[in-house]
């Protein structure tokens, strides 16, 4: 079973947290969305998340994956955020699974792991990242990186994630249970 990290502070995007929680799951993968330290997270349209732990709590090399959903006050606070920071460092350095979706991408380039790969991110932060590997695409994945565009590419980027962990037939069921096109 997979273990992921899922870490969510004020500002995240919820539908992309959400969704890829789920999606994670229903892969019957260990997922824990972990905080800073907030007991309950006021998502960027202001919906109200309870995190299943805060990041002191946990210990992320004991975790296979680190996804990363965007929201740009979010993504924010998680590039200035030092053990996050760290921790993806360690994940990339360790060949462990990453994924940034939305404004996320923009922790990967802080800790300078974007450059000679593709990538994709939302729009808006686009002039932030490195020009010469951005994609217009909804989901990119490169070695153990995977990015998505934005909300609308959430289900696709978690399931990218589900694949790219391996698990390629669980992925496909999930897509044909939730009833989503191809």
């Amino acid at each position: 079973m997979k273990r992921v990290i899922v870490p969510i502070v004020s500002g995240v995007e919820e539908m992309e947290a959400v969704i890829m929680i789920d999606i994670f799951r229903r892969a019957g993968w260990e997922v824990v969305a972990a905080s800073m330290d907030e007991r309950i997270v006021s998502a960027s349209r202001g919906v109200r998340l309870v995190p299943d732990a805060a990041w002191t709590a946990i210990t992320p090399c004991e975790f296979d994956i680190l996804a990363f959903p965007g929201g740009l006050k979010g993504v924010e606070a998680l590039c200035s955020t030092v053990p996050i920071l760290e921790t993806a460092r360690s994940f990339h350095r360790n060949g462990k699974l990453i994924g940034a979706i939305c404004a996320a991408p923009l922790i990967l380039h802080r800790i300078g792991i974007l450059y000679d790969r593709r990538f994709t991110s939302h729009p808006s932060v686009r002039s932030q990242l490195p020009v010469s590997g951005w994609t217009d695409s909804a989901v990119v994945a490169d070695g153990n990186i995977v990015t998505g565009k934005g909300a609308g590419a959430a289900f696709a980027f978690a399931l990218a994630l589900v694949r790219r962990a391996g698990c390629l037939v669980a992925a496909e069921e999930i897509a044909r249970s939730i009833c989503l096109a191809n």
